[in-house]
């Protein structure tokens, strides 16, 4: 009884097992695809013999006085001809409002906008980008964030890819700066999660439903915008530029996600802190929409990044004791066997995945990989709290608000 016990158990990891093992070649195997595929930014048929449309940049910033400068004197420096600046100031508390007012004197492309007082039911980055929509006179809206910088051939290269593509949108994937350590090692992971239901592949097909923006760059056309609703149809969401890139999609415009980091750069966190609640941002409101969507999520997370490191050196302590057991038929031994080569293979699997994401994604060392354990637990603690704490007041701290997912207030 006891062997049929401990067969059955040993067949069961390893169909576990085989599951990780098949779902980290997929991954592997689709981020190499997509580092081949993904179009780049700098790759168009360049248009000519036409007047290229007014661009009307709608930069919101909320506290950004670390990083704001260096955002306009990009934007500034732009070779594009026709474009403004429309920067407003998000109920900031720092300089950031002084820093755009000086600049707006010093230079009339940029356009100073305080925001109005939020209305009820509006997220603050949704109210603010839509103040500044109502405020811009372009053709074509660019967005941005404040912690952004961009060459000055960024626009010239969007507006030609948009023009020559004939698309309605286009978003452009940034070098993300990753400037802490558990930046460093969690966002190769969650790139490659996401590969899963958020390729640029995926998004790139007219098949698909999938379609998002990345908040740093996406650039629109005003009939588009105006035609899904502009913030003002995502203004309760917290994620708003994927909510918008979905709607966009989904109303069957052309959208397209392009590689752009060799244009555009990116802060997501700046520590571990508002990594931790950049994480949950990210699950709560799919925890409100989708609840055993996101359930799944966490324990997908659990078996891909843990549990490989959990079975191991179980499997090694338990055949370390069982070594002297005369009882132990060659059947358990040979699926024992089978066992430590699937989860060796899988961890191997991660690890390779994880360097590929290092080095052509993040941009960082390869040794990062090896942290994979501490970053797959936080990336897995980070979720699973996210779930647990989902129906308290105010559980989402983001720049600067706090956001219940019942009801947005600053």
């Amino acid at each position: 009884m006891i062997d049929f016990i401990n067969t059955f158990l040993i067949l069961l990891f390893i169909i576990i097992q085989v599951s990780i093992f098949f779902s980290w070649i997929y991954f592997l195997i689709y981020t190499i695809k997509s580092l081949r595929e993904v179009p780049k930014l700098s790759v168009f048929t360049s248009c000519r013999n036409i007047v290229f449309p007014k661009v009307s940049i709608i930069l919101p910033a909320r506290n950004e006085e670390q990083d704001i400068e260096k955002c306009l004197d990009s934007l500034l420096n732009q070779d594009y001809s026709s474009y403004e600046i429309v920067a407003i100031n998000d109920s900031s508390s720092d300089r950031t409002k002084e820093i755009i007012q000086k600049y707006s004197t010093m230079n009339t492309k940029v356009i100073f906008i305080n925001a109005e007082k939020k209305p009820e039911g509006w997220t603050g980055k949704n109210w603010a980008c839509y103040q500044g929509y109502i405020k811009s006179a372009g053709q074509l809206f660019l967005f941005t964030d404040a912690d952004t910088t961009h060459s000055s051939s960024a626009i010239s290269l969007a507006v030609n890819h948009l023009l020559s593509k004939e698309l309605d949108a286009l978003t452009a994937i940034p070098k993300i700066l990753a400037n802490d350590f558990w930046t460093k090692i969690t966002l190769p992971i969650l790139w490659t999660l996401s590969v899963s239901r958020y390729s640029a592949l995926k998004a790139n097909d007219p098949k698909t439903k999938v379609g998002y923006f990345f908040g740093s760059f996406f650039i629109i056309t005003k009939k588009a915008y105006e035609a899904v609703g502009s913030h003002k149809a995502v203004k309760e969401e917290i994620v708003e530029d994927g909510a918008l890139g979905k709607k966009v999609k989904e109303q069957g415009f052309k959208l397209r996600v392009v590689n752009g980091e060799d244009h555009i750069h990116a802060v997501w966190t700046r520590n571990s802190s508002t990594l931790w609640h950049g994480l949950r941002r990210l699950m709560i409101p799919l925890y409100k929409r989708e609840k055993i969507k996101a359930f799944m999520m966490v324990v997908a997370t659990f078996f891909l990044l843990i549990y490989s490191l959990i079975v191991l050196p179980v499997f090694l302590i338990t055949n370390v004791l069982d070594e002297k057991d005369v009882t132990m038929t060659i059947s358990n031994s040979a699926l024992d066997l089978i066992l430590l080569f699937l989860t060796v293979m899988s961890i191997l699997l991660l690890i390779i995945t994880n360097v590929l994401q290092l080095k052509y994604t993040v941009f960082q060392n390869s040794l990062y990989s090896l942290s994979f354990p501490l970053a797959g637990s936080f990336v897995f603690i980070a979720f699973l709290s996210s779930i647990i704490s989902s129906g308290k007041k105010d559980v989402i701290k983001w720049r600067g608000r706090r956001y219940s997912i019942y009801k947005n207030k600053i």
